[in-house]
């Protein structure tokens, strides 16, 4: 069931903090300590502290429970605490579950959270490895035997329909991964600073699977993010300008599994993404055209594609031609692929850094930021701008 008409939450809400450890691949410390760091670091950025935090909300696939990490970065008393499923697409989702809480009057300060050691830990992208019994799992039932045991493989058959649906091959895919990686060169903070490529680059480097290549796979990374979410009024009191919660949404397309939809009709697009496109435009009052910046998931380059498309940024199958134009600033921090996997709340960060006018690829006067989140999975999204 689609909106009609603009939600309340609109314009209740903004991020005033926005706080992160280093993105490493070896953090040498616990998932607890990482997010205590990103949360002090976050609160310190919006000029509050721990004692002003009622509320948390984080990823249901989170190891440090909101109560331990309350008690451990000193946090009081909590009102409210979330938790979103779905890996990656629970990311805006956070906030809007932070902001539905200021908007409703049920906390006052909500900071969102996500840390993991990602690299030297447990490695999301080595797949299926053990799993309880779930009707989750008994969908992946269907799957396993052929050998499709990993995220890459998952999202490789909807990219091999795509490039067969519209006569493309898989260096298209090269666009997004040079941009991100153009981007990430300039971005200290990220793992590949330094370290831009170019399509023949991408040509060259090896197969994971048919047509995804290893440039075309994110980041795997030991980090953390935290995000301070606060009342539109407070915010302007705070140290920072706040980024203005304008749309807030979540999707679940039709027939829709995690990671594996593969019984739709049609796989060459996103219609989880298509559901949250929907809501953030009415909510808003806004279209592709009136975007400054987009921060876009990048675990996998295909799903950028199809993103832009399902946003109508640009028709179907275009969206390679669209991104190689640089008609639209995209993941200008570097994305997953350049500088760090976290889940998509980076980005968040980069969206916000946009408004404040202190990216290290800033873009001169950009008011409004489309941030979105995983892809493949039920998803979320968020429409961010400038105060006034």
């Amino acid at each position: 069931m689609s909106l009609t008409r603009p939600d309340g939450l609109s314009g209740r809400a903004a991020i005033a903090g926005i706080g992160a450890t280093e993105f490493s691949k070896d953090s040498g410390r616990s998932e607890l300590k990482l997010a205590v760091e990103a949360v002090h670091t976050a609160l310190d950025d919006a000029g509050l502290t721990p004692a002003d935090v009622d509320g948390l909300v984080t990823f249901t696939m989170d190891t440090t429970p909101e109560i331990t990490l309350a008690q451990a970065a000193g946090i009081g008393e909590l009102s409210f605490f979330s938790r979103v499923h779905y890996g990656g697409g629970a990311a805006c989702a956070t906030v809007q579950q932070a902001a539905l809480a200021v908007a409703a009057g049920i906390a006052d300060v909500v900071v969102c959270y996500r840390a993991f050691n990602e690299r030297s830990g447990r490695r999301f992208g080595s797949g299926v490895q053990q799993r309880e019994p779930s009707a989750e799992g008994a969908a992946l039932g269907w799957m396993l035997p052929f050998g499709l045991l990993t995220p890459a493989s998952w999202v490789a058959m909807a990219a091999q329909r795509y490039l067969h649906t519209y006569g493309l091959t898989p260096e298209v895919f090269g666009h997004v991964a040079v941009t991100d990686r153009r981007h990430a060169a300039r971005n200290p903070a990220a793992y590949f600073y330094g370290k831009p490529i170019t399509l023949a680059d991408h040509a060259a480097s090896r197969w994971i699977v048919e047509p995804l290549r290893l440039l075309d796979c994110c980041q795997e990374t030991d980090g953390g993010q935290a995000l301070v979410v606060t009342s539109c009024e407070r915010a302007r009191d705070l140290r920072q300008p706040p980024a203005i919660v304008t749309a807030a949404a979540q999707g679940a397309g039709r027939a829709q599994e995690q990671m594996t939809s593969f019984s739709r009709d049609d796989l060459t697009g996103l219609p989880e993404m298509g559901v949250v496109a929907g809501q953030l435009w009415r909510t808003a009052g806004l279209g592709p055209g009136e975007i400054d910046v987009a921060v876009l998931y990048d675990h996998f380059t295909p799903f950028v594609l199809m993103q832009l498309e399902e946003f109508g940024f640009c028709a179907r199958g275009e969206a390679a031609g669209f991104v190689a134009a640089d008609t639209l600033p995209l993941n200008t921090h570097g994305g997953q692929l350049g500088e760090a996997y976290l889940h998509g709340m980076n980005g968040i960060a980069e969206g916000v850094r946009q408004l404040r006018g202190t990216s290290v690829n800033q873009v001169p006067g950009a008011a409004r930021v489309l941030v979105t989140a995983g892809t493949g999975v039920p998803t979320s999204g968020l429409v961010l701008g400038a105060d006034g």
